[in-house]
């Protein structure tokens, strides 16, 4: 498919279109977030999109030096509470306005979703079979979980998923050598380890690590795999950014700024 660049369209006709395709509205309840258009002009036309994990200082630079005229990303600036435009805060918001950048983000709605998703990118990374919704937060599964089709290592698991020393990867290697079935929710989500043990599920695969999940895992015996919470998260921002690139003709690019956690 060939796809023609410099396409435009307004700003908020691209993000009523993320706010349906990922539906923003069944996470209202439960997702401080503010997913969604975050700061903008009116009627500001978008030809270039960058798409990034973190709404950063580094991020917003970039974006201004490619000369984005939006930036769509996981982390967004708000999380439930009013902060006040001083210090970091200030800085980041400059950019965005000296520049004329629009912001937009997708949290929850960005790790749950079925086909554009963090944990459904992991789970198809892996061949996963008979997929099902996994790790419930709040009423809602974020995750998935699913099997292979022949057993697998853990060495498998973090090479399909690019996890490593540079991705902040730790691992709990206490179950069994020979995977089989496994549970996946992405960034700072440990203690679904939980309903992984629950389930009896072989491996568990999220972001960030915790000391209390620690002897869980080891009295469970269950392999643990935190990947680190950037390198778990780049997967639906990565995947939006195709499907604006080949919907919408849109010239879209990626801004890796990986923390190593």
């Amino acid at each position: 498919m060939s796809t023609l660049y410099n396409r435009a369209m307004k700003i908020e006709q691209l993000n009523a279109y993320l706010a349906q395709r990922l539906d923003y509205e069944s996470f209202r309840s439960i997702d401080s977030s503010l997913n969604g258009l975050q700061f903008s002009s009116p009627n500001k036309e978008v030809t270039k999109v960058v798409c990034a994990v973190d709404a950063s200082l580094a991020t917003f630079e970039a974006a201004a030096l490619w000369g984005s005229d939006a930036i769509f990303v996981h982390h967004g600036l708000f999380w439930g509470k009013p902060i006040a435009l001083t210090d970091t805060h200030y800085k980041r918001v400059e950019v965005l306005f000296k520049n004329n950048i629009s912001l937009m983000a997708a949290h929850l709605p960005l790790d749950a979703h079925p086909e554009l998703g963090n944990n459904a990118t992991m789970a198809k990374l892996l061949n996963l079979e008979d997929i099902k919704p996994f790790g419930n937060y709040h009423g809602l599964s974020i995750g998935f979980q699913g099997t292979f089709r022949e057993a697998v290592t853990i060495d498998y698991i973090t090479e399909k998923l690019r996890l490593g020393d540079k991705t902040g990867l730790h691992v709990l290697p206490f179950g069994k050598k020979e995977i089989k079935s496994i549970g996946i929710v992405s960034g700072g989500a440990p203690n679904e380890l939980l309903e992984a043990i629950s389930l009896n599920l072989d491996a568990f695969v999220t972001g960030e690590t915790s000391h209390t999940m620690y002897s869980y895992a080891l009295e469970s015996k269950i392999n643990m795999i935190s990947g680190g919470h950037y390198a778990t998260e780049v997967f639906g921002v990565l995947q939006v950014g195709k499907e604006l690139r080949e919907k919408f003709g849109l010239e879209v690019k990626f801004i890796d700024l990986p923390t190593s956690l």
